[in-house]
């Protein structure tokens, strides 16, 4: 029970009944609101791929995806997605999505390597979304500019939401600081990553990290990426690598910094190779979505995932996000959280 962590004096603002009419609240709100501001049309998504064709995410490239064979395809293996990060582009290029347009579609998956905690399980919800954009763009202002129209997206549910529940007080500052990991290394050399991600957080409230995936001066990377679809590895003019990066918020509730979004500007062929070399997975280039973008069929883009259960959480001001999800826990786990008030659905 050492992954659980124990908020003080916790007790929970919504009981389950109007906690469930919030959620519904926050994710219409919310996804429309995030529709509008980076013009994205809505797109239907898969719960599973064809396995062997590099379409799903690999997030840190060890998580074993949950693969079952399909009997009217002679037994060929099925992944259940982790997320939809490559699955977006292709969708851009099958539907035409000009630049300055995208996609957003609501991802469900299953992480079955997921440690549980109050923060991950087993389901993971997210809009996923993914925005057409040309070459000219792939830099640090045009992806602070849309980090800034997410984090506007999250601010004005907040104000819904604690319009909607009096006993629920905002606590996002209005806007977001923007920092890279390379530098916020540089501030607390001592500190371990989350330890530097809570620091930042406490300070500023709301945070940008760019330059996740690619190694720091220390030799280690701020965080795990996997080599085919964020960029990590292009260099900005101030000489920093990275074209994409995390939004983290710090919760009072559980008095930690907590991740919201990954995203980032997505790999161009050169940055592509680049990563797959730095990766050893170069034999990845003759997988279908890698082939594809190696040949030019599909758009320059820039996408990602925002925790729809994750964002309910910290909005209407939950300890778990099994208060948010159902899900599967340790059965120590409900115990627990029941003894702290945390009802798990």
């Amino acid at each position: 029970m050492s992954k659980l962590i124990e908020p003080i004096n916790y007790k929970a603002l919504l009981d389950m009944q109007h906690t469930e009419q919030g959620i519904k609240m926050i994710k219409e709100f919310f996804q429309q609101n995030l529709s509008t501001e980076l013009r994205l049309r809505r797109v239907t998504a898969p719960l599973f791929v064809l396995k062997g064709l590099g379409i799903n995410d690999d997030l840190n490239g060890v998580e074993r995806p949950v693969t079952f064979p399909i009997k009217d395809l002679g037994d060929a293996k099925a992944e259940v997605v982790h997320s939809l990060a490559k699955w977006k582009r292709l969708t851009l290029a099958d539907y035409n999505i000009e630049p300055g347009y995208g996609v957003y579609a609501d991802m469900n998956a299953i992480r079955a390597d997921e440690e549980l905690d109050n923060l991950h399980s087993l389901y993971v919800d997210q809009w996923d979304w993914e925005a057409s954009i040309t070459e000219e763009q792939r830099n640090i202002e045009f992806l602070k500019n849309i980090v800034r129209r997410i984090y506007a997206a999250i601010l004005r549910t907040e104000f819904l939401v604690c319009e909607r529940y009096s006993s629920i007080k905002p606590f996002l500052p209005n806007t977001i600081h923007f920092i890279h990991s390379e530098d916020l290394l540089e501030m607390y050399p001592d500190k371990s990553v989350k330890e530097r991600e809570n620091l930042i957080c406490k300070k500023y409230g709301a945070v940008f990290i760019i330059g996740i995936g690619g190694k720091l001066a220390n030799g280690e990377p701020h965080d795990g990426r996997a080599p085919d679809y964020d960029d990590w590895t292009t260099e900005s003019e101030d000489g920093k690598k990275g074209l994409n990066g995390d939004i983290l918020i710090w919760y009072p509730t559980l008095d930690r910094a907590v991740e919201l979004s990954s995203m980032g500007i997505r790999v161009n062929k050169e940055a592509l190779l680049r990563q797959l070399e730095i990766a050893g997975a170069e034999d990845r280039v003759n997988l279908y979505f890698h082939k594809k973008l190696l040949s030019g069929e599909l758009p320059q883009s820039i996408g990602g995932g925002i925790g729809q259960s994750r964002l309910c959480m910290v909005l209407l001001h939950k300890a778990h996000l099994g208060e948010i999800q159902a899900s599967i826990w340790p059965d120590e786990m409900y115990e627990q959280c029941s003894k702290l008030g945390m009802n798990l659905i």
